[in-house]
């Protein structure tokens, strides 16, 4: 195999992008801002937008250690993009603001790294489409998994066929919220997170999983209420035919005492096994040869000696070499559009109890206005 490139493909740009953060929240200063202190000679953070002006002037001092300079603060997104024109929008607000938030950017010609889900359904999901077809800009969500130097490698002994033919599949996030943790008055409900762990936990580990494995035919589904009191469900499994003839199982729980997050594909010549909880490391990967595989045929197989940590700044790393180039960024587009499919697939399979094929969920369908499709048992009640 190829060795894989340095984690900075591209030297630095000679005229830093100038960038806004859309909330100040701990995604941003936990993940966004540490991601724009590594690529700093790259991407130079000018302006923050928060509603809540405390939390904003907090952010700002502690902002303008990464920026070298004040970051201009505003509590309007649309007074900020009209004033600062940013070539690139990092969003990290609630679910339910991310595809006005990233319409509005993209209009103002900015490029947009969004938070999952970059929006609650494929209606909205196609407005941005349309967004970015007008304005000529490109917005990617945050899928930080797939970025990796593990994930890399993986990917490419899978596409390449070195492991052999994909033939069984586990994704697993099985992760633990407690009854404060939808106290949130944001989370729980359809309108304001689009679902429950499907949505808003597991997206991240199957979406690593249709990037390792590729496109998939048919899914089976169930979903449960089983102990949060919430609009939508709090587990949910699925059984998943791959185009490549493979088959999955997926589970997304917020039930689980003991937490991880573990992808296994068994191939006809290797089992490779990922086992984390928020993010990875090379030493997290793997590789168990099938009986006849060789030594040295095995031994190709090693996680590379580069060790690039699964991470926001990883992606925005990938996101800026496509700013430079003027390419669609990975994360984004059709490629992007399949993992909020495989969401509504789910829930429509588990809501309906029959199985969905790819591509059936089309405008007119009740599955592609809303993920709960406005099922009696599910949809949303009318509060009094």
């Amino acid at each position: 195999m190829p060795p894989l490139p340095p984690p900075a493909s591209l030297p630095s740009h000679p005229t830093p992008h100038r960038v806004a953060v859309i909330g100040t929240g701990g995604i941003v200063t936990g993940s966004h801002l540490p991601a724009l202190r590594a690529h700093s000679s790259r991407a130079e953070l000018v302006a923050a937008v928060d509603v809540d002006q405390d939390r904003l002037d907090a952010f700002r001092q502690l902002a303008g250690d990464v920026a070298g300079a004040e970051v201009a603060g505003y509590t309007s997104a649309d007074a900020m993009l009209d004033a600062v024109r940013p070539d690139l929008v990092l969003i990290g607000t609630p679910p339910s603001l991310h595809r006005e938030q990233t319409v509005a950017a993209l209009k103002a010609g900015a490029w947009v790294l969004c938070e999952k889900p970059l929006t609650l359904s494929l209606a909205e999901y196609d407005e941005v489409a349309a967004a970015e077809e007008a304005s000529g800009a490109y917005a990617s969500v945050v899928f930080q998994h797939r970025y990796g130097s593990g994930a890399v490698h993986a990917q490419r002994l899978l596409a390449s066929g070195e492991l052999g033919a994909p033939r069984v599949a586990h994704c697993q996030t099985t992760w633990h919220r407690d009854a404060a943790y939808y106290a949130v008055p944001w989370r729980g409900t359809w309108a304001s997170e689009g679902g429950g762990p499907t949505m808003g936990h597991g997206i991240h580990q199957y979406d690593l999983l249709l990037h390792l494995l590729g496109p998939w035919t048919e899914i089976r589904a169930m979903a449960a209420r089983l102990v949060h009191d919430t609009e939508s469900e709090d587990v949910s499994t699925a059984l998943v035919r791959f185009e490549n003839g493979a088959l999955a199982t997926v589970v997304n729980s917020v039930l689980s005492p003991d937490e991880v997050s573990r992808i296994r594909i068994d191939c006809a010549d290797a089992t490779v096994e990922l086992t984390h909880l928020y993010g990875h490391r090379n030493e997290d990967w793997v590789y168990t040869p099938a009986p006849h595989v060789t030594a040295e045929r095995a031994a190709a197989w090693r996680v590379p000696d580069t060790d690039v940590p699964s991470s926001h700044s990883a992606q925005l790393g990938a996101l800026l070499d496509a700013l430079d180039k003027g390419v669609r960024p990975p994360g984004s587009g059709p490629d992007a559009r399949a993992t909020l499919e495989f969401a509504a697939a789910l829930y429509k399979s588990a809501f309906t109890g029959r199985p969905v094929h790819a591509g059936e969920i089309t405008p007119g369908d009740s599955f592609y206005q809303a993920m709960h499709g406005d099922h009696p048992h599910w949809a949303p009640k009318e509060r009094a």
